[in-house]
């Protein structure tokens, strides 16, 4: 492995706040229910403070770079009060600077007893919503265990363009239980109309560990879903929405976080259960935090750290897994600005990939054809 430049990889930083109003059945992220469905300000407070001090154990991981992008995760960050955020952010900054035009989003939930005002959000320095709609119809938001109305989730996306934020992205899922071809593209309709600039719309899956996975639901048979990827897809291009990763429709720039991870940039990650990805010269590591809140509060933020170097043999699949997600892919010297490995020890199966028409046929470019985003999963296993 050649030794790496981490000054020519972006990095950006995740937080994870991990709770939520109730655990939906579907969900298998790390989120937690609070009692009473409110936050109690002593909890908040603890858990910023945590999140600072665990920031400072990771400074030394910036090698110099300042932060390019920030996403809010959760569980529903919006829990945390907009001042808290403010307070947040003043200290990481005097430990790590965020670039001039840094990208701060912050995952919220449609129902306003969930969040201040999201005109304090934008004072208090976040620039782009993710609002976590799911869905406009009444019936499957139920089914979905969401506590929010097609009415909130409207009026949520319209206050916050009005209040001055000029990207919303919306998160809607499609392939719900027992739902139609009009229902799903009616879904997109609202969500656009309403003011969406940025739309991810993924098909729901049964992951384990959750309710949905012990009592199965009733989903749309194949060729329903194949009808719901093939309309939605024409109706979202028919509106000038641009597909430019898998799951991702744009009508304004890029998600500047999200681009990052794809193309395999770096990330710290503070907060319960966080995952990060960071180039060091002698390597590429990621790491996790302890996953409860409560071991992850009790703990000094060196016992949170469990660390570990990605192996050359897994780097290609591991890079492969987010660029090829990419509909215009990437250069082909990022494999090796990033990797630290020279993209030549794949030139066999790159070969073999072009030549069945999986991956376009440019020395150039890594990028899958129409054919190999279709198999994209047949075709990571490749790199495995």
């Amino acid at each position: 492995m050649a030794d790496l430049n981490p000054q020519n990889i972006p990095l950006s930083l995740y937080i994870h706040m991990p709770w939520c109003v109730r655990k939906c059945p579907y969900c298998d992220f790390n989120s937690h229910a609070v009692p009473d469905g409110k936050l109690s300000l002593a909890l908040e407070q603890e858990y910023l403070q945590a999140l600072v001090e665990d920031f400072k154990t990771q400074v030394d991981f910036a090698q110099g770079r300042e932060i390019h992008s920030v996403f809010i995760g959760g569980g529903t960050p919006s829990l945390i009060s907009a001042q808290s955020y403010q307070w947040l952010f003043t200290q990481l900054k005097e430990l790590i600077p965020f670039e001039k035009d840094c990208e701060i989003t912050l995952e919220a939930n449609p129902g306003t007893v969930e969040h201040d005002p999201f005109a304090d959000y934008l004072a208090a320095g976040i620039n782009r919503l993710s609002i976590g709609v799911q869905s406009f119809n009444t019936e499957h938001l139920q089914k979905l265990g969401r506590i929010h109305s097609n009415d909130d989730a409207i009026s949520a996306i319209q206050h916050a363009k009005q209040v001055g934020f000029e990207r919303v992205n919306v998160d809607l899922m499609h392939g719900l239980p027992e739902q139609s071809l009009e229902q799903a593209l009616l879904d997109l309709k609202l969500a656009v109309e309403s003011g969406a600039t940025h739309i991810s719309w993924y098909q729901l899956t049964i992951e384990p560990n959750t309710v949905f996975f012990r009592t199965q639901p009733i989903l749309p048979v194949d060729d329903v879903l194949a009808d719901i990827q093939e309309q939605g897809e024409a109706y979202l291009k028919a509106q000038g929405f641009i597909n430019y990763e898998v799951s991702a429709w744009r009508k304004e720039k890029p998600s500047a976080h999200n681009l990052n991870y794809w193309q395999f940039g770096d990330y710290l990650a503070i907060g319960a259960g966080a995952h990060g990805k960071v180039t060091q010269p002698d390597g590429v590591y990621r790491f996790q935090k302890t996953r409860l809140p409560k071991d992850y509060l009790a703990k000094v933020p060196a016992e949170n750290l469990q660390f570990k170097c990605i192996e050359n043999d897994d780097m290609p699949f591991e890079f492969m897994m987010n660029a090829l997600r990419l509909n215009e892919g990437v250069a082909s010297a990022t494999y090796a600005q990033r990797t630290g490995l020279d993209l030549a020890h794949l030139d066999e199966l790159l070969n073999s990939l072009r030549q069945r028409q999986l991956m376009v046929d440019d020395e150039n470019i890594l990028n899958c054809t129409d054919k190999g985003h279709l198999f994209l999963n047949s075709v990571l296993e490749e790199f495995l």
